[in-house]
């Protein structure tokens, strides 16, 4: 059972600001101990400021190697594309866009499936481990209760035999690392904002709550869970 280390932002610029400079210690860390460092980070709408500022760090970005925890089955250049966010944050300008990143495969292979297995292989070939280890994970939250693309009554949570699998949720098809994926990371993040996500939030750190109802119980790594929160979130915390 995990334990669930929660920190407080004062409001949104703050949780980015603690966010990047979480995520850039993490990846000096790894980098003090190996040739490179590998991260998976969320997709939505609350870490993109962190990633505009986390590209702003000045790391050896060049040793780096980013991947997406989870992506939407859409071309690459749609808007609700996780991989046009992040190109438009993390490696827009500044020293980030020299790291290595490592896009989903989508729509340019035949089928959803298809992708989740060449995403599967890709994270193989570039993380250490079986399953592969990432330095960090950075994971969001949804009111649901699921993670990365883990949609609590669908088949994704229970995936354990292989890294990458398909999620359908809210009416797409999405690519996701698996469970025991999400678990091996040496440090998870949890970036979780606004109003909406209090319940979620509530029973993702509650150890009676059910996997089966909030898939983001499923992440269970060996170290400490970060969670990283504004006011609205925790309230009544």
């Amino acid at each position: 059972m995990s334990n669930y280390r929660l920190e407080r932002a004062t409001d949104a610029q703050d949780l980015a600001r603690r966010a990047s400079q979480t995520i850039a210690a993490q990846i000096s860390l790894a980098l003090d101990q190996r040739d490179r460092c590998q991260i998976a980070l969320s997709g939505g709408s609350t870490p993109g400021r962190a990633y505009s500022l986390l590209g702003q760090e000045r790391l050896p970005w060049e040793r780096v190697d980013v991947v997406l925890g989870d992506e939407r089955w859409v071309a690459a250049e749609d808007d609700s594309s996780n991989a046009r966010m992040l190109r438009s944050t993390l490696m827009a300008q500044g020293p980030g866009g020299k790291a290595t990143f490592h896009p989903v495969p989508t729509v340019e292979l035949a089928s959803a499936d298809a992708s989740a297995d060449v995403f599967a292989n890709l994270v193989s070939r570039i993380c250490p481990g079986q399953p592969p280890i990432f330095d960090v994970m950075v994971l969001g939250l949804g009111d649901d209760g699921h993670t990365a693309s883990l949609f609590p009554g669908t088949d994704a949570p229970g995936v354990t035999d292989v890294w990458a699998t398909v999620g359908r949720g809210k009416g797409l098809d999405r690519i996701s690392l698996t469970a025991p994926v999400l678990s091996a990371a040496r440090q998870v993040i949890f970036l979780v904002a606004g109003e909406a996500k209090q319940q979620a939030l509530r029973r993702l750190i509650d150890p009676s709550e059910s996997s089966e109802r909030t898939p983001a119980r499923l992440v269970q790594p060996a170290n400490d869970v970060l969670i990283l929160t504004d006011q609205d979130a925790a309230a009544g915390l």
